[in-house]
């Protein structure tokens, strides 16, 4: 995937929360014409949809207060998500950490992520053991080896 300037990678988090900015980032570039057409395909599904869905919070519901609050941090994001949705307790966070970042490794996701390694040429070398490395790497930063 192409760099695109301002999106956040998959680990940033709020309030403990993995994910959540990015998909922040995703509907405000998208918005302003800056994301890349690659990732167009794929928004509010796969992992925002994962995301929304744990949240209890419909996408589109999401895109528009986000589009309707320009300046909302990411913590307003969460706190807008939680009264629509559901509170998230410190375990409700800490199984969504567990899940997402593990994502690809030793699960039914490892065939995707076996052959994204291998469509970009990438070996394992590359540090990459789940779907958030994957990401992390082929936007330009490097693998995570330490735990959340």
């Amino acid at each position: 995937m192409p760099k695109v300037p301002g999106l956040l990678s998959p680990y940033e988090a709020v309030r403990g929360f993995v994910y959540l900015p990015r998909l922040v980032s995703k509907i405000r570039l998208h918005a302003a014409g800056q994301l890349h057409a690659d990732f167009v395909n794929n928004l509010g599904k796969a992992f925002d949809d994962r995301c929304c869905q744990y949240l209890g919070i419909k996408y589109d519901d999401l895109r528009v207060w986000v589009l309707q609050n320009p300046s909302a941090t990411s913590e307003q994001v969460l706190a807008w998500a939680e009264a629509k949705g559901r509170k998230l307790s410190t375990n409700d966070i800490e199984i969504w950490n567990g899940f997402m970042t593990k994502r690809g490794w030793r699960d039914e996701a490892n065939e995707v992520l076996v052959r994204r390694l291998k469509e970009n040429g990438l070996t394992a070398d590359a540090g990459v053991d789940t779907m958030f490395d994957y990401i992390e790497v082929d936007e330009g930063r490097p693998a995570r080896k330490a735990a959340l």
